[in-house]
């Protein structure tokens, strides 16, 4: 008896390891199923519709709302994470009539080959140019990264300067000299040999955290051709992005227009927490003479 006991806790032991990767795999995605995102969109009476467009072998997927003859407001979310980090801003009825609004999967989340991410910053930007070649058509671009989509908005800025027209920086990981040293267990979970064991969403962050510091460093000869209109959020209580980053934005932007929001009491997840300055951001960059005189009709 005491061995069929003894067995028995054996196996619900080893049932309960092998379902611990199950049960991050199907909670730790970071993102809205695409019926989750339609049924979001249905509940409000939004007219919200979701695209997939091909860049090499990745399939990349976005969702839209808003007014298409609009300026367009491109949302990057950071790592981990996917469109759904952004949602809530394309159903906000202030930036509805205002602006063509966009939310966007980066290489590797949600549903842009999920869990296959893009350590470089470069060819991220070439993954999300053809949405501002789609959408440009003679009218304005602004686009909004929050942590990771920080730096990398700003890359788009410097690689595609015609297509990019404003910048909204939300407590974004800009300064290599600011990024935390975590080789130590970032380098084995990114070998072959353990990737394997991260949930895919984790697996895609890693990757691209793991080379960020590098990937900013190259960045640095590059921010005072940076020219458009920029606005700078950043929270004092942030503690995954240090808030001297926005110090270094202020050092490095010298060729661009900037603005500076800083909140003593907030924290890093501004998308959630203060939404508000957010969208404040947006309406002050659509309609602000600095990006009017920046944007000329192509």
């Amino acid at each position: 008896m005491a061995f069929n006991i003894g067995r028995s806790v054996t196996w619900i032991f080893f049932l309960c390891i092998a379902a611990i990767p199950v049960f991050l795999y199907s909670c730790m995605t970071f993102r809205m199923s695409k019926k989750e995102v339609d049924d979001f969109f249905a509940e409000r009476n939004i007219h919200g519709t979701q695209h997939s467009y091909k860049v090499g072998f990745r399939e990349m997927h976005y969702v839209s709302a808003g007014d298409s003859s609009k300026p367009l407001i491109l949302f990057v979310h950071g790592s981990p994470g996917s469109l759904s980090a952004f949602i809530n801003f394309l159903a906000d009825t202030a930036l509805l009539g205002r602006a063509l609004l966009i939310s966007t999967d980066r290489p590797g989340f949600g549903y842009s080959n999920f869990g296959n991410g893009e350590a470089s910053l470069t060819k991220q930007s070439e993954a999300l140019k053809p949405i501002l070649e789609k959408y440009k058509d003679n009218r304005p671009i602004i686009l909004v990264g929050h942590s990771l989509g920080g730096p990398l908005i700003a890359r788009m800025s410097v690689d595609y300067p015609e297509l990019v027209d404003g910048l909204i920086i939300v407590a974004g990981s800009i300064d290599p000299d600011l990024e935390p040293n975590e080789t130590w267990f970032r380098a084995p979970l990114a070998s072959p040999f353990l990737s394997w064991l991260l949930p895919r969403s984790l697996r895609a962050s890693n990757e691209e955290i793991y080379h960020l510091k590098p990937e900013l460093e190259k960045m640095l000869p590059y921010w005072s051709d940076i020219t458009c209109p920029v606005t700078v959020i950043q929270g004092q209580q942030d503690s995954l992005v240090p808030p001297e980053n926005a110090d270094f934005a202020r050092r490095m932007l010298v060729n661009a227009p900037v603005e500076f929001i800083f909140k003593a009491d907030m924290d890093h997840f501004v998308p959630w927490s203060n939404p508000e300055l957010i969208r404040r951001a947006i309406l002050a960059m659509t309609t602000k003479n600095t990006l009017a005189q920046h944007y000329s009709p192509k």
